[in-house]
């Protein structure tokens, strides 16, 4: 059981990975019980029926897709759109007007996971990995490019329109009265 909790752990950090030591603390497990959770989980992904695998970097994991397989996936991001869809446009400006920044806090601010999103940026070279965090597990911090620039015709990212705050400050009590109140049925 503590193994399908291991493959969702792994699910969830998407590409920033975990720490064994993580997930020693998450499963309540030892050192030793992770391991094998992790070498039970590296033989199941080895399998050539399994198109992703476990990858272990020092004591860090995460789940990718297999090279061989690559083909496939690069056919996929050709045949997309070039068109930005509305999560898409949502992403990039969170990462525009807030870079740098990581992944979980652009999931704070959009509500919703964007390890998609985030990937499918960097693979239209619009957003990039422009170093890491001093944030505990060290994570990502994503920037706009220069092409980001060009596909919106900004001379620079100064130029990007100023954004007026509406709404005053929301406080965590009001916010409940904000969405469950508004209408009384």
């Amino acid at each position: 059981m503590k193994i399908a909790a291991l493959e969702g752990l792994l699910f969830i950090v998407g590409e920033d990975g975990i720490d064994i030591k993580k997930v020693q603390e998450i499963l309540e497990v030892s050192y030793e019980e992770a391991k094998e959770m992790i070498q039970e989980l590296f033989t199941i992904y080895s399998s050539p029926k399994r198109g992703i695998q476990l990858y272990v970097l020092g004591n860090h994991l995460k789940l990718t897709t297999k090279k061989e397989h690559s083909l496939f996936y690069k056919k996929l991001v050709i045949e997309e759109e070039s068109i930005l869809s509305q999560a898409a446009l949502e992403t990039l400006a969170i990462v525009a007007y807030n870079q740098p920044i990581t992944r979980v806090k652009i999931d704070e601010i959009r509500g919703i996971s964007s390890g998609h999103m985030i990937r499918k940026l960097i693979s239209k070279n619009l957003i990039r990995e422009i170093g890491k965090s001093d944030e505990a597990g060290r994570p990502s911090l994503y920037g706009t490019t220069n092409d980001f620039l060009d596909y919106f015709g900004l001379p620079s990212i100064n130029d990007l329109p100023v954004i007026e705050q509406k709404n005053k400050e929301i406080s965590k009590s009001d916010l409940y009265h904000v969405r469950y109140n508004e209408e009384e049925y």
